[in-house]
């Protein structure tokens, strides 16, 4: 019975921490969204799957949404930043995913192009011949896995310049789409790092040579 008890105020301990959590988190990213003069809505938002289906972070389980999101212009871009939540399993495997993003409008019609951090994973398979795609900087093919369906195209947008902006950058990971990229990592943002992941995407598209814009640009 005592045993009962305790594990009764525990779990009630554990929703109000969590509670607490989110409306300190909300506070937090509505003040800086303002300093920054963008919108804010705490509500869940659905449908960000179907809105951009081909960014794969947003399509991972089910009983997916999005929360905390960030309107407003970013750098001369349209951009939308905000956290989001998948669901993996079901009943007793049941378990809650979140991570934060921003989705960039580029301006620019790009080909499918992903630019991540270079994993263990990934150099296991590249010794078994699943390569990505590899650049004249050893430092950047190194650091980076780059897939895209054109390396022509992947070699145009990240030229030596923009390289070198990423190797100095923090590191995230990167997908570009027709005229949308979003940035995330697997984890939550606070305020300043929305800015600095937005700062990524408007430095690659800042770096893009006028011949790549040419006959790409979206009206």
């Amino acid at each position: 019975m005592a045993i009962s008890v305790v594990a009764v105020v525990v779990a009630v301990g554990v929703v109000f921490l969590a509670l607490w959590l989110g409306a300190r988190r909300r506070k937090a990213l509505s003040l800086w969204a303002a300093s920054h003069g963008l919108s804010f809505d705490p509500a869940r938002a659905r449908g960000y799957d179907d809105r951009y289906p081909a960014f794969r972070c947003l399509r991972r389980g089910h009983s997916r949404s999005a929360s905390n999101l960030m309107r407003g212009v970013w750098k001369g871009h349209d951009a939308v930043a905000f956290d989001y939540r998948y669901v993996t399993g079901h009943g007793k495997s049941r378990s809650v995913h979140s991570f934060s993003a921003a989705i960039v409008s580029t301006g620019v019609s790009f080909e499918p192009l992903r630019v991540r951090p270079e994993g263990l994973f990934d150099r296991v398979t590249e010794f078994l011949g699943f390569d990505d795609i590899d650049f004249e900087s050893v430092e950047f093919s190194r650091a980076f896995h780059v897939s895209a369906s054109s390396a022509r195209f992947a070699y145009d947008v990240l030229h030596q310049r923009t390289m070198e902006f990423l190797l100095a950058a923090p590191r995230f990971h990167i997908q570009f789409d027709n005229g949308e990229a979003i940035i995330w990592r697997d984890r939550r943002f606070d305020g300043e790092t929305f800015g600095v992941a937005m700062d990524v995407i408007a430095g690659i598209l800042d770096r893009l040579p006028p011949y790549v814009r040419q006959g790409r640009e979206r009206t």
